[in-house]
């Protein structure tokens, strides 16, 4: 278990990440959900992140109170990302070691966490299957 106390998420994060963009229509979104059957995406703008938008977020904006309204479905689909996504999100470095992601992601229920470098450069994405491969990597072959 010492390779996983060691490793950071620069040793197992994805590199080739699939986003969103600020001014996707929630029918935008929702197809982009279907093909790629993600529970998220980071939001980007000019290749920097700017949040992250989550089947969550997708759904949220249907649910509805006795005190409100239930809007057209059309009406909804015409939104933006933009206005459904989460602007303060958790995000971790190459730098992050994986027992720290391996907390973020257990006590926030986490499936994938944004790599940002600098200011909010997006370089990656880790997520509970990376983390699961770093717990086996850690396992000698021969136990």
């Amino acid at each position: 278990m010492f390779r996983f106390l060691e490793s950071t998420v620069a040793d197992y994060m994805t590199t080739s990440v699939k986003t969103a963009s600020r001014n996707q229509s929630m029918a935008e979104l929702q197809a982009q959900f279907e093909t790629d059957d993600f529970n998220a995406y980071p939001v980007v703008e000019n290749d920097d992140v700017i949040g992250v938008v989550s089947k969550f977020d997708f759904l949220k904006c249907f649910a509805f109170t006795p005190n409100s309204l239930v809007p057209q479905y059309e009406a909804l689909m015409k939104q933006t990302v933009g206005d459904v996504m989460t602007a303060e999100f958790i995000y971790v470095t190459p730098a992050t070691k994986l027992t720290r992601v391996l907390q973020l992601m257990t006590e926030h229920r986490l499936r994938s966490v944004p790599v940002i470098a600098g200011e909010r450069r997006l370089v990656g994405v880790i997520a509970r299957e990376d983390i699961m491969r770093a717990l086996k990597d850690a396992v000698p072959h021969d136990a």
